[in-house]
């Protein structure tokens, strides 16, 4: 595993940062400033407590899904083969990078992480990728590789689509399930490739949810799922799977001070891997709406201290120029206030809720446009010097440099 800007799972290298910061920047698409940080945690929205049901065991679990679980070896050429800078959970060695993935289609479509199939540092995809399987009733299966194709691949949401010749390989697809029903207690298992040791389980609970992770690009991905099933460099691109059988998340990185696991692990959510693959899979190349603000949460702390008119929601502290919510009227702030050492910008616009849904944090907003597609209008209520209005917004396409 290289030295990942944060380990990921593919792993393919890393380390965590601090703490989030209270003032989130959101330029919707996202920009991130801590590049040398691969997730930033976030204190979860969810309220919900794990009831716990019946289901598989992870002995159950692995005999179900291991079969549908590969090893993914990138190879790079000898230019860029000069190590991984965000390498979550890939390992890599003489040019080459382990990681993991898992079987999405009969037709031959696998789903792992875009940092396991481009090198990081130079931005060259991998010149060749195999995949392995486990062969049933034997331990080893690096012998058993199948040249597969890179469909597309999403740096925001970190996330690659390979597709591999399905005549002979009786491929079964792992079910995918919802990421948003995820609660924190909840049994998990992890399965993949964790230095060099082929097909591992590991297995946990789900830790903590509605974690912000850093993308391979500098952007950030919301709603990230925490896990002290061990995750390793290796284990990026890997399912990880709760006690239904189905995959809530793609491992991908690991918050660490010794380089390898202490329990907090990190996977993308399945909903967004989701929205990634169907993208890439029409057209090989993911998109994603733009709105074009800065924001920071708004908590009964923050609105008692400045006196706003509302206990959540976003306060606005900038609104690109000449972004959706510029051309609809939004404003920013003009007022720069330092309390306790923490920067707020006041005077702006609060937005307390799109399309009818309550935001409880910036990160709310985040994701709820990234859920979205360009050409997708939304209602957004606004709330400035006491009064609310709704506002209606035509989201266009995230700009490259935002």
């Amino acid at each position: 595993m290289s030295r990942f800007r944060g380990l990921a799972a593919g792993l393919v290298g890393g380390v965590v940062g601090a703490v989030l910061v209270f003032v989130v920047l959101l330029l919707l698409g996202v920009t991130h400033v801590k590049k040398e940080t691969i997730i930033q945690q976030v204190e979860g929205t969810s309220s919900a407590t794990y009831a716990p049901q019946q289901g598989l065991t992870p002995t159950q679990i692995y005999e179900k899904a291991a079969p549908s679980v590969v090893a993914v070896i990138s190879t790079f050429s000898a230019s860029g083969a000069n190590g991984f800078g965000f390498n979550p959970f890939g390992q890599q060695q003489s040019g080459q990078a382990l990681g993991s993935g898992f079987v999405v289609s009969r037709d031959g479509y696998i789903l792992t992480n875009q940092h396991v199939v481009v090198d990081q540092q130079s931005g060259q995809a991998a010149s060749s990728v195999f995949v392995a399987f486990k062969k049933p009733g034997q331990a080893q299966s690096q012998e058993q590789r199948i040249k597969a194709t890179v469909v597309g691949v999403d740096a925001t949401s970190d996330v690659a689509l390979l597709k591999v010749d399905p005549k002979g390989l009786n491929l079964v697809p792992l079910t995918l399930g919802d990421s948003a029903k995820a609660q924190i207690g909840e049994p998990v298992v992890a399965i993949g490739n964790p230095e060099n040791y082929d097909f591992s389980l590991t297995s946990g609970i789900v830790s903590g949810l509605n974690r912000t992770l850093d993308s391979p690009n500098g952007r950030t991905i919301p709603n990230g799922i925490q896990t002290d099933a061990a995750i390793n460099p290796g284990n990026s691109g890997g399912p990880l799977i709760d006690s239904l059988g189905e995959v809530i998340g793609i491992n991908e990185q690991i918050a660490t001070q010794s380089g390898g696991n202490e329990g907090l692990g990190f996977a993308v959510p399945i909903n967004a891997a989701i929205n990634s693959m169907d993208q890439l899979k029409k057209s090989g190349r993911a998109e994603y709406a733009w709105l074009g603000v800065l924001g920071q949460t708004i908590t009964s702390d923050v609105a008692s201290t400045f006196n706003l008119p509302v206990k959540q929601g976003v306060l606005l502290a900038t609104v690109v120029p000449n972004s959706p919510a510029d051309k609809a009227g939004l404003k920013g702030g003009s007022e720069s206030v330092t309390v306790n050492g923490q920067n707020y910008t006041l005077g702006g616009d609060i937005i307390t809720d799109i399309d009818g849904k309550p935001l409880l944090s910036s990160e709310d907003l985040v994701s709820t446009i990234i859920g979205k597609r360009p050409g997708d209008q939304i209602t957004v209520t606004v709330i400035h010097d006491g009064k609310s209005r709704q506002v209606k917004i035509t989201l266009t396409q995230r700009p490259a440099n935002t």
